[in-house]
């Protein structure tokens, strides 16, 4: 298992090393409408400690839907389309991303405290904490800090601790975050677009029209914007489901990583949580539900089914 966990380190670290400026060689794509640009209009919205927060439908078990670093509500569209009908939908935006302000302070630690002011200010009964990348981070965090107020977590390839990371001390992981936020506070304007059309074409999205289209919108956000959560995941008492996108060519790309080995690493950085399934979702890569929206969507149902 040792040589395909270092190969899985590898390409999991390139999906979470978006802090590296490298700059597409390509040229730059005719402009072209945004197919994200059309945000589903919510029957509420407001603000807690900086972050919006945008309510789409009423009745049945919460959901708060939580993007990724950089990343804004017009994320979670297809999720919005598919649930709002049945159950009320918290779509958020995290300070300093989807061009809203950033506060101060440690970024990750406002929007945990944020999202816990939400859940109790709203007095939501048992929601489950949808998120993407860094935001599955901060459900996984809300599952641990509140589990009595938290009725289930899924997090859609983020895990408690940066992969790769997992073997170094603690010293040596805050060294290299520091590191990289450094690296993303020296690419700002063109050069962080750039270095954002290169991610997303490179880990982002199969589809390389999405992929331009999440880049340009995610190139919006303060660059700015390293925890380790395993040693509390044994307090977590909700259920927890991982979504692991799986692409085959990024694969044989990375010397073969099968999608069975990729389960079992995401599983092993989940070891001590009391309620765990970690599902393979084919064909997607990191933002796994815009690549494959309707089987990201049906995993989640089957998840509610289950609670």
């Amino acid at each position: 298992m040792k040589a395909s966990r270092t190969t899985a380190s590898l390409l999991f670290a390139l999906m979470f090393a978006a802090a590296s400026p490298v700059f597409a060689a390509d040229p730059q794509p005719q402009q072209q409408p945004n197919r994200f640009a059309s945000v589903l209009a919510p029957a509420e919205r407001f603000e807690i400690k900086g972050m919006l927060v945008e309510r789409h439908g009423s009745g049945g078990r919460p959901l708060v839907l939580i993007p990724g670093l950089a990343s804004g509500g017009w994320v979670w569209q297809e999720t919005v389309r598919a649930f709002a009908g049945t159950n009320t939908v918290y779509v958020v935006t995290l300070p300093g991303f989807d061009g809203r302000p950033a506060v101060e302070g440690n970024p990750f630690h406002a929007a945990r405290d944020a999202l816990k002011e939400l859940i109790v200010s709203r007095r939501l009964a048992k929601p489950v904490l949808v998120g993407h990348s860094l935001g599955a981070t901060l459900s996984i965090a809300l599952a641990e800090d509140i589990p009595e107020r938290v009725g289930g977590a899924v997090a859609i390839d983020g895990l408690p601790v940066m992969p790769r990371t997992e073997d170094l001390p603690p010293e040596q992981r805050a060294a290299m975050a520091e590191n990289m936020q450094r690296q993303m506070a020296a690419s700002t304007g063109p050069a962080f677009a750039a270095q954002q059309r290169q991610y997303m074409r490179a880990i982002g999205s199969t589809d390389m029209g999405k992929a331009d289209d999440i880049a340009r919108l995610t190139s919006r956000s303060d660059p700015q914007a390293a925890a380790d959560l395993r040693p509390g995941l044994a307090k977590i008492q909700a259920p927890v489901l991982v979504l692991a996108p799986f692409y085959g060519p990024d694969s044989a790309a990375m010397g073969g990583i099968s999608a069975s080995d990729k389960v079992a690493y995401y599983r092993e950085l989940m070891t001590g949580t009391p309620k765990l399934d970690v599902v393979q979702i084919d064909n997607a890569r990191h933002f796994a539900m815009i690549d494959q929206p309707a089987a990201v969507n049906d995993a989640l149902r089957t998840f509610l089914k289950k609670l």
